[in-house]
């Protein structure tokens, strides 16, 4: 074996075992669990208005995804939605829950929930997306305006990576003007992460897919101001018969309190039936 094979095949076998992500909180208790993973330059932090909401009466599980917050960011990952799913899967089995749970993505995290629901779909029991970037190849949306839009977010997202000079700068003003602290950050030491994330696992996603195999009874829940949300997919996405869709007037795409309550309605409400939404 040449070494070049040779590095191949390790990198290879480092790509199988997929590292543990941080668990930045457990409340514990008996109620019933709620695991929440939040989206790309973020932490767990997205979570600070949502998680008081539930705890009395719910265990609340935050986990930092693969490359942002504490959990681990390996350089040879490509950080594909298949290799999100699978740290997080890692880490969900050494929890050892012992039912189903509930499981709430917000931005990057409801597209690795989804696909994690969509390989296991024994242990959902409801699916909950937050402020969901729902996108297709443009040339796939038959409506001239949700095309142009769709395709606005890819023209947007391939600047970002290529500037990385202008990305941190802005992402910086950004996090200094959002009412929740340390949301936002991009910076040199998580580029890698980043720009892989938003690449492999955002730009190329198959949620629509991935959600279509989905068992479990599915939420959406987003903001009417929300400027990363994509019509065209977000239209697909409502008529899939086990999905319903919550709108929250006058928020964007952050999980501030109003946002934070509407979700917790949803999380305590009674499981729709398979009708449309």
């Amino acid at each position: 074996m040449t070494a070049t094979a040779s590095q191949r095949f390790r990198a290879w076998v480092r790509r199988r075992r997929a590292p543990l992500l941080h668990i930045d909180r457990d409340t514990g208790g008996d109620g019933p669990i709620v695991v929440m993973i939040h989206g790309i330059a973020s932490s767990s932090v997205t979570f600070q208005n949502l998680v008081p909401l539930l705890e009395p009466d719910h265990r609340c599980i935050t986990i930092d995804i693969l490359g942002f917050g504490k959990s681990p960011a390996p350089s040879d990952w490509d950080y594909t939605l298949a290799e999100h799913a699978a740290a997080l899967d890692a880490t969900i089995r050494s929890l050892k829950l012992d039912r189903p749970f509930i499981l709430i993505g917000h931005s990057l995290g409801s597209l690795i929930a989804t696909r994690y629901a969509a390989r296991h779909p024994n242990g959902i029991a409801r699916l909950v997306l937050v402020s969901p970037p729902l996108y297709l190849p443009p040339e796939t949306i038959g409506d001239r305006v949700d095309r142009a839009g769709m395709g606005a977010y890819f023209t947007l997202y391939e600047f970002l990576r290529g500037n990385q000079d202008f990305t941190v700068r802005a992402a910086a003003a950004l996090a200094r003007i959002a009412p929740i602290k340390n949301v936002l950050d991009v910076t040199a030491e998580n580029w890698v992460p980043f720009t892989r994330s938003l690449q492999n696992a955002i730009e190329s996603q198959t949620t629509i897919a991935d959600l279509a195999a989905v068992d479990a009874p599915v939420d959406l829940v987003y903001g009417t101001l929300d400027p990363f949300l994509a019509p065209g997919g977000l239209k697909i996405a409502e008529r899939l018969r086990h999905v319903t869709a919550t709108r929250v007037a006058g928020n964007d795409h952050l999980v501030r309190p109003r946002l934070a309550e509407a979700v917790a309605e949803v999380v305590r409400s009674p499981v729709h039936d398979s009708e449309p939404g």
